[in-house]
């Protein structure tokens, strides 16, 4: 007998983990199910531990595009996987689907053996779960696939759109240090060898260059070690949380992200649903799967309004953190019953509301840039070439 770590659900949607000991898996995870629970994993304890390197999304996406044609195809899923592990070149993934198949062969379930690995996407191994559930997989891998080419599509759009302004943003720290380190310590020697009396400006901007000449090393490594301390707090759950409030709060870009995350949520949420999942299940997982820790924790909070009974849409309001016209259009959507149509309408129109406020919010910040490095390079050619103008103007006078 194995002890195997049961997560599961009951009538009312709370979810709760036990320890059971089963022959297998399957056995523990069937007699859960008998018994009226919804069972979300059986992991044994021994497997239990950190999970292994994520495998990039572009070949996860192939992966699972020729998973599913090999399974409407007519091949077993078990051959499948041995097939496409055999043909994968990445070394880590493939070592995964190995164990996927060998955990498959010993009667796991497919989305158990997934689950496992420790670096799918939680969005994934529920949607497996769920093809299971229902005995249509093929259908949840073609909607899982369908969701993830838009999530990337427009993930694809938003870096292409901020790639100019980050490039800009580069080449003005870039002319700044190379104007403070190499040009002006010249002009330093220079006026050290004439011994006129300095402007201010050119005096405070030739100590810069002296203290960045003498001392910039150490600030660039003071930089460097409070930039890796920020990144190591920032994977804490205190300091993500504490991140993602400061980047909502943000004047421009904080509501940009809110609509981002909105839609994100709305999109995972409808997948889930519509492959035949209860609600409190779906927005659990859907919390998992964005990225703003805000935004999901007030989706874990409407979750125990909606076990209460309330709706969704009342839920969510309760929380004081989704936008007004998201509510109102889930509220429409429970009404009519249709509500995973409904929030695939909000995430297609928040999607395109996030293109649109940020391709405006460029179109500003990019001659703003521009105006920035000129106005810095025009200071620093004044205040460097002043003195040289006071004296040429002082010995046309005599």
């Amino acid at each position: 007998m194995t002890e195997f770590v049961v997560r599961l659900a009951d009538e009312r949607g709370r979810v709760q983990e036990q320890t059971h000991a089963a022959a297998t898996a399957e056995e523990l995870r069937a007699r859960f199910t008998q018994a009226g629970y919804y069972v979300y994993s059986v992991k044994a304890r021994g497997a239990l531990g950190g999970g292994r390197k994520k495998v990039k999304l572009e070949t996860f996406l192939i992966f699972n595009q020729q998973f599913l044609t090999l399974i409407k195809a007519g091949l077993p899923i078990l051959g499948s996987l041995e097939l496409l592990g055999r043909r994968q070149k990445d070394v880590n993934f493939r070592a995964q689907l190995e164990d996927v198949a060998a955990r498959v062969k010993t009667g796991e379930s497919i989305s158990e053996a997934f689950e496992a690995q420790g670096g799918f996407p939680v969005v994934y191994t529920t949607t497996l779960l769920a093809g299971e559930r229902s005995g249509n997989l093929e259908e949840v891998l073609q909607r899982f696939l369908d969701f993830q080419r838009v999530s990337l599509t427009f993930r694809k759009k938003l870096k292409a759109s901020l790639i100019y302004p980050a490039l800009l943003i580069v080449m003005v720290i870039g002319l700044f240090i190379f104007l403070i380190t190499f040009v002006v310590p010249r002009f330093a020697q220079l006026y050290d060898q004439l011994g006129t009396h300095l402007p201010a400006l050119t005096t405070f901007l030739l100590d810069l260059g002296r203290y960045a000449q003498s001392y910039g090393i150490y600030v660039a490594a003071v930089l460097g070690v409070v930039g890796f301390l920020v990144y190591r707090w920032a994977k804490t759950d205190a300091g993500s949380t504490a991140l993602d409030k400061v980047r909502i709060a943000l004047p421009v870009f904080g509501t940009v992200w809110l609509k981002y995350q909105v839609g994100l949520f709305s999109r995972t949420l409808s997948t889930l649903l519509t492959g035949g999942l209860p609600l409190v299940p779906s927005l659990e997982t859907a919390a998992k799967a964005i990225d703003s820790k805000q935004i999901g924790l007030a989706v874990y909070k409407s979750v125990v309004t909606v076990r209460e009974g309330k709706g969704l849409s009342e839920s969510l309001q309760k929380t004081k953190v989704f936008p007004e016209l998201a509510i109102e259009m889930i509220e429409v959507g429970e009404s009519t019953g249709a509500l995973p149509q409904m929030l695939n309408s909000v995430a297609e129109f928040f999607e395109e509301d996030v293109q649109t406020n940020l391709t405006a919010a460029m179109s500003l910040i990019e001659p703003l840039i521009l105006i920035v490095m000129g106005v810095v390079v025009v200071t620093i050619l004044i205040a460097l070439y002043l003195p040289i103008f006071s004296l040429s103007a002082g010995g046309g006078g005599q």
